[in-house]
């Protein structure tokens, strides 16, 4: 049986709906029924259900995004620090393994491949960086799990929640048995205000930068296909294997949905921070080469983006 945190969650959800799918026995916990949040409290809940496994899907976001953390930074560091450290020694104490969602925005730029050697770049928005990006993205590389986070509390700026997440994996770190997933900017077919596609479709202007991204569906799927298979419990970069720029998705947009709107790009970083944004943003490419060699299988960005858009279900 799997103990399941935060299951009404947007990625929460996810994760009930697979737990279903694959007829695997689970408890979804909210804080209304079990403060999870009180160490005592999990830890007696955990003794007495035994699950063989926790999945930690809470966490704090922010609405209608990572803006609202600068407004309530103590609730902030409360989800994404202090809790998964709750929960880590909960779980070391009752001798139970664990996963928990974290997140690949503690990262900026991407590393780029030149003349034999690799250099991280944190600004992709520097014109030869972004030319290289179309003519020779193979030069063009990701963080792995053992690069330090660029884009935290120890190397800013940074958001607020992207120091919370980078400070929780710090607080978990050689606690137990447990695994790291961390998602990226999560999207998939259906139409919410958390999915990343539709964002794009109802932004004003549209924010261009290089990113890879997490659909869902797959992301959970991974998850869930590290545990069954008994991977090596560690951290691991949890995206679909590439990386994209907004101005392709845009464009896979209008291929397959035909909006009735123009899309307008904000003219500059200077522009978009000035009008539209309150604190920096991660903008980050990651290598998923310890996912695969660990023989889960997950979807290339570019085909997980394309099915989703065809089979695009409205709000």
């Amino acid at each position: 049986m799997i103990l399941l945190l935060g299951a009404s969650g947007y990625i929460g959800e996810a994760f009930a709906k697979e737990l279903q799918r694959r007829k695997t026995d689970f408890i979804p916990l909210a804080r209304k029924q079990v403060d999870y949040t009180r160490f005592d409290v999990l830890l007696d809940f955990l003794k007495t259900k035994k699950p063989a496994f926790v999945i930690n899907s809470a966490g704090f976001t922010g609405k209608p995004n990572v803006d609202a953390c600068e407004l309530d930074k103590a609730g902030t560091l409360v989800g994404n620090a202090l809790l998964p450290q709750t929960i880590a020694h909960a779980c070391v104490a009752a001798q139970i393994p664990w996963g928990h969602i974290s997140s690949g925005c503690i990262f900026s730029g991407a590393k780029i491949y030149d003349n034999g050697k690799t250099r991280a770049e944190k600004d992709m928005t520097k014109p030869e960086l972004r030319a290289l990006v179309e003519k020779s993205p193979e030069f063009v590389r990701g963080y792995t799990e053992t690069d330090t986070p660029n884009f935290s509390f120890r190397d800013q700026p940074c958001s607020f929640y992207s120091g919370t997440k980078a400070l929780g994996e710090e607080a978990i770190e050689n606690i137990g048995q447990s695994y790291v997933w961390r998602l990226r900017i999560p999207f998939d077919e259906f139409d919410n205000a958390r999915n990343y596609l539709s964002k794009v479709q109802r932004y004003a202007k549209v924010y261009d930068n290089v990113n890879s991204i997490s659909h869902r569906a797959d992301f959970v799927k991974a998850c869930l296909d590290l545990w069954e298979v008994r991977a090596l419990f560690g951290t691991y970069n949890m995206t679909n294997p590439g990386f994209v720029t907004t101005r392709q998705v845009v464009a896979l947009v209008e291929k397959f949905l035909k909006p009735a709107k123009r899309f307008e790009f904000w003219a500059s970083d200077e522009e978009f921070y000035k009008v539209a944004a309150k604190t920096p943003r991660s903008n980050c490419v990651m290598d998923t080469s310890k996912l695969l060699a660990a023989g889960v299988k997950i979807r290339p960005v570019e085909e997980a983006l394309e099915d989703s858009l065809k089979n695009w279900k409205p709000e």
